[in-house]
């Protein structure tokens, strides 16, 4: 194996510790007081660095999907806006709409469905 695929592995690897760090802080709060907490934030920045750096086309062989990447890209900018509103609302009242907590969750979970089933 090439030193670059064993680069873009790593960089894969990091995406899904990523995703896994957002949903997994999503799934505790969904069974707690349903609130948006700075892990969430840690997630979906690290799935979103290592994201953008899977969207070049280096150490591949094949033709990336942009199309795939642009959904998966503004799917991401909807999260943090959904992060961040939840957030403002949290301090202010001290919880977070129930709708904007549920989208979070499940926006997540579709992006990963958009990665692994949309080929």
């Amino acid at each position: 194996m090439e030193p670059i695929q064993v680069l873009r592995g790593v960089v894969v690897l990091i995406h899904l510790i990523g995703f896994a760090t957002l949903f997994g802080a999503w799934v505790v709060e969904a069974f707690g007081k349903r609130g948006v907490t700075s892990l969430m934030n840690w997630g979906l920045l690290i799935a979103a660095v290592a994201g953008i750096a899977l969207a070049a086309p280096w150490g591949i062989t094949w033709d990336l999907n942009y199309v795939k990447l642009g959904v998966k890209l503004v799917i991401l900018v909807v999260i943090g806006a959904l992060i961040g509103i939840g957030a403002a609302r949290q301090r202010k009242s001290g919880s977070v709409p129930p709708a904007l907590f549920w989208s979070i969750g499940v926006l997540t979970l579709a992006n990963a469905g958009i990665a692994v089933l949309w080929r």
